[in-house]
This record gives C-alpha cells, sequence and structure tokens, in this order.
C-alpha cells in the first residue's frame, strides 16, 4: 500500500515540479537572455529530484 502512494506522490510532485520549471525557464530566457527557449535537462533534473524527495518524507509524515 505505501508503494502505490509513493508512486502516487513521485507522479504528482514530478508533474507539479516540471511545469513550473518549465515555466521559469522560459520566462527567465526570455526576459534576461531574449530567446524563447526551455531548459529541459534542469526542468527533468529538478523534477526527478523532488519527486522522489518529496513522495518519501509525505510517506514517511503519514507513517508516523
Amino acid at each position: 500500500m505505501e508503494l502505490k502512494k509513493l508512486l502516487i506522490g513521485f507522479i504528482t510532485y514530478f508533474s507539479i515540479t516540471l511545469i513550473v520549471t518549465v515555466g521559469v525557464t522560459y520566462i527567465w530566457s526570455l526576459l534576461f537572455h531574449e530567446v524563447a527557449s526551455i531548459d529541459w535537462e534542469t526542468s527533468f533534473r529538478l523534477a526527478i529530484i523532488f519527486g522522489i524527495v518529496f513522495s518519501i518524507i509525505e510517506v514517511k509524515k503519514k507513517k508516523d
């Protein structure tokens, strides 16, 4: 049962982080570099890291 909660948490946090990071890198490059580009590498890297970390924290918090 915890694996299901862990996967749902990972997918949720991954999606939210990916969308926010894509938006931030797009706006950043548009405003400061005057080029409309998205840094996909950073977006996926942060989404994977935050997805793993936040989902584990959530499962451990509910466990206590």
